[in-house]
């Protein structure tokens, strides 16, 4: 729930409707909100982004026009978001300068969470959280690993027990996404990424924040050297 929270988080009065479709979409694309899964109630996700219903309404008519979600009727009805999503829109031509600054912001927010998420003492449902979401990830297949990925890595850093670091590692992983879906899938890659999450995630549950720090830099460095090599 701490993690919906940092996401569904109140947006600025100023361009209401724009950021509203923003953290939709967001929540949607870093399985905080997985297909088939339904979005929280009206009432209560107006509350949360701190906007009028009217306004949500015209968010969710726009993700429902674009593929994104369904309504349906009924006792057991809702806004659910769809199996199949649209393809992301590529980005425009990225210059060296914009990959480092991405690849950079990337490091030092998730190095910091890593590190966080082992200094503090985890309770058993954020433990059993980082469990699930490393089974997850090692389970999926090529078509959803993205998704399952984003999900453990923001699960690493809602571990940190800052819903403003949660927030900010949420914002520079759909960015690196957008990076991430001009390449291509290497299995030997999503074994060895598979590797490194669970070495990352073992040292946070043991608490040791220096080792934790180094296996997610470690980690990191490999995906930034396929971005670099495809894209620079």
């Amino acid at each position: 729930m701490a993690l919906r929270d940092a996401l569904f988080r109140p947006v600025r009065a100023g361009n209401a409707f724009e950021e509203t479709v923003e953290r939709l979409v967001q929540a949607i694309r870093l399985g905080v909100v997985a297909p088939g899964e339904r979005l929280p109630a009206e009432r209560e996700l107006a509350g949360r982004l701190g906007i009028s219903r009217v306004t949500l309404r015209e968010a969710i008519k726009s993700l429902q026009d674009n593929g994104y979600v369904e309504s349906r009727r009924g006792r057991y009805g809702g806004t659910f978001v769809n199996a199949e999503l649209p393809a992301a829109q590529p980005v425009g031509r990225i210059s060296g300068e914009e990959l480092a600054d991405a690849l950079t912001l990337r490091a030092v927010l998730e190095t910091g969470a890593a590190e966080c998420a082992a200094g503090r003492a985890l309770g058993p449902g954020e433990r059993r959280e980082l469990g699930a979401r490393l089974a997850e990830c090692a389970q999926a297949g090529r078509a959803d690993y993205r998704r399952k990925d984003s999900r453990l890595h923001l699960a690493i850093a809602e571990a940190a027990g800052s819903p403003s670091l949660t927030a900010a590692v949420a914002d520079a992983r759909m960015r690196v996404n957008e990076l991430l879906d001009r390449i291509p899938l290497l299995p030997p890659n999503l074994a060895h990424s598979n590797e490194q999450h669970e070495l990352v995630v073992s040292h946070i549950l043991h608490g040791d924040a220096d080792a934790a720090r180094r296996a997610m830099a470690e980690h990191l460095d490999g995906t930034a050297s396929l971005l670099r090599g495809f894209l620079a």
